[in-house]
C-alpha cells in the first residue's frame, strides 16, 4: 500500500470506546467473541444496555454458563421493566448469556409461554429452576428484583411478591389455594 501524506483524523470519542469495549470483554469472558462484540455494539447503537457482565457479580468463569441468581438479575436489567417481552427477543438475551438452550426451552414449557411472554412469570420459573422448595425460589425472586442495595435483606412491594408466589403456586399445582390464602394473610399482616 502507498505511502500518504495525508494525515489520518481519529474520532475523538473512538479511543474511549474501544477502552469501554476492552474492560466490558474481559469482565464478561464471551464464549464467542465476534458474536458478543456484534451484540455490544448493536446496543450501544440503539442505546440499550450492552450484554456486559457487572463487577459486582463475582461469578466463577466455570459457572458462567449455568443459571445463577446474578446472570437472572442481569436478565432482569436487561429487560429494562417491560411487562411483556417477545420470545425472539429473550431468547437472544438468554443467548448472548451463554445460558443452557434446554432450560429456556423447559421454562417455556411450563409456563406455556407462546411469542409474547409475561416477563414475571418467565422470571418466576427461572427462578424457580435454582430453589428446591417454593421458599426459597421466592428468596431468589426477592434477590433478584430487589433494588435494595443496602445490608438488609432484599425487599419487593407486596402486590409483586402476591402474584408471583400465587403464580408459583399454581404451577407447582400441589398448594391449595387456602392454604396459599392463609400464608398471603399471614404475611400482609407482618409487613
Amino acid at each position: 500500500m502507498p505511502y500518504t501524506d495525508k494525515q489520518i483524523c481519529i474520532p475523538p470519542e473512538l479511543p474511549e470506546l474501544l477502552k469501554q469495549f476492552t474492560k466490558a470483554a474481559i469482565r464478561t469472558q464471551p464464549p464467542d467473541l465476534l458474536q458478543w462484540a456484534s451484540d455490544y455494539f448493536s446496543a450501544v447503537a440503539r442505546g440499550d444496555i450492552p450484554p456486559v457482565r457487572e463487577r459486582s457479580e463475582r461469578v466463577p468463569l466455570s459457572n458462567w454458563a449455568e443459571l445463577t441468581p446474578e446472570l437472572l438479575k442481569v436478565l432482569h436489567q436487561r429487560v429494562s421493566g417491560r411487562l411483556i417481552i417477545h420470545v425472539d427477543e429473550l431468547a437472544h438475551m438468554w443467548k448472548v448469556l451463554n445460558l443452557p438452550t434446554d432450560l429456556f426451552e423447559s421454562v417455556m414449557n411450563v409456563g406455556r409461554f407462546t411469542e409474547e411472554i409475561e416477563w414475571l412469570k418467565f422470571l418466576a420459573l427461572a427462578c424457580s429452576s435454582l430453589g428446591v422448595t417454593i421458599a426459597k425460589t421466592l428468596k431468589i425472586i426477592c434477590e433478584v428484583l430487589s433494588s435494595d442495595y443496602d445490608s438488609g435483606p432484599p425487599r419487593i412491594p407486596f402486590s409483586t411478591f402476591q402474584f408471583l408466589y400465587t403464580y408459583i403456586a399454581e404451577v407447582d399445582g400441589e398448594i391449595s389455594a387456602s392454604h396459599v390464602s392463609r400464608m398471603l394473610n399471614y404475611i400482609e399482616q407482618e409487613v
